[in-house]
């Protein structure tokens, strides 16, 4: 497969704080060069609470590496800079990736910065297609113990931006596939359909991993999983800082007026007050108690926007939601 030739920035990322790591990492580079190419969302390196790799994926994996062991496969749908991957690696132990994501510079810039960022003695076989969810892997045939998505809400109508700007929250409609109005209501569209095609490609006793911001109930993400033929539970429940908060609120101010949703967000102090005493190891089983705790903090996203502007932190909370076979 060909990829188209770019010239992408440059960030210098420390293994140890980023994946949070006690000791050197066992099988990455301690200081990462990671090539970003214009149409990949930027780590935040400067804030890890708003990165979700950093502060949500890297703890799950963690926390699956304590209860099963190491594993082999792992796939990220929607890989960006391949900084998932790269966590998969060192903290999952897998010698197996597989990515996709939907721009070409993407996912040739990812595979790169995969294969660069390996210890020596580190041997990864690498899974690469730029394309539709999973589908670009899907002449392969493989089969994977994990399945991470973090993939884009919103929908824009625009499909020309696709290729002017990194859009780390957006996805072009419509799809052909037939979507639930549930789904769509809740613009959970393409976790859904990525959801409907991860059966495929799972190992006996795989699961798919998807990263969704809590702007919903938590109802609506397990219900998600059994409409798509899954069985979902919350396996982990956290929080983060809104990522570029004026842009993203507004867009879900827009879609709320439009009759979606509706959705929510929070003070992000009051975030940090309330999961500063939460186990995070059992954070999943407390979510429904903790959104219950929480539900009188909500704010629109009106209200949302407005406390930005008085210049609060806003944020809201994570679910990871795991989806196996029934």
């Amino acid at each position: 497969m060909s990829f188209t030739s770019v010239t992408p920035a440059h960030v210098q990322v420390e293994t140890k704080r980023f994946l949070g790591l006690t000791e050197k990492p066992e099988r990455l580079r301690e200081q990462l060069d990671i090539a970003v190419s214009e149409h990949a969302f930027l780590p935040q390196i400067e804030d890890l609470q708003t990165d979700w790799v950093s502060s949500v994926a890297t703890p799950a994996f963690k926390l699956i590496r304590q209860r099963q062991g190491a594993l082999t496969a792992f796939a990220s749908i929607g890989t960006g800079t391949g900084m998932d991957a790269l966590a998969a690696i060192e903290t999952l132990g897998v010698s197996r990736v597989g990515i996709t994501d939907v721009h070409d510079d993407v996912v040739c810039t990812a595979a790169k910065n995969i294969a660069a960022n390996l210890l020596s003695s580190t041997t990864v076989a690498i899974e690469a297609g730029f394309g539709d969810l999973l589908s670009p892997l899907s002449h392969l045939k493989p089969r994977y113990d994990l399945i991470y998505e973090n993939l884009p809400n919103v929908p824009i109508q625009d499909a020309t931006l696709m290729d002017k700007a990194r859009i780390s929250s957006s996805h072009v409609p419509p799809r052909t596939e037939p979507v639930p109005t549930y789904i769509q209501d809740q613009m959970l569209t393409l976790h859904y359909l990525a959801l409907k095609q991860a059966g495929d490609f799972l190992n006996p006793g795989g699961s798919v991993l998807s990263m969704l911001g809590a702007r919903v109930s938590l109802a609506v993400f397990v219900e998600t999983a059994k409409l798509a033929g899954l069985k979902g539970d919350i396996y982990t429940y956290t929080w983060k800082n809104q990522t570029d908060p004026e842009t993203i609120i507004n867009n879900y101010i827009q879609k709320q007026r439009s009759g979606l949703g509706p959705f929510h967000f929070y003070r992000a102090e009051r975030l940090a007050k309330v999961f500063d005493r939460v186990d995070f190891a059992t954070s999943g089983l407390r979510a429904f108690e903790l959104e219950a705790f929480l539900s009188a903090d909500r704010l629109s996203p009106d209200q949302a926007h407005e406390a930005f502007r008085r210049g609060e932190k806003i944020g809201h909370t994570v679910a990871v939601l795991r989806s196996r076979p029934v």
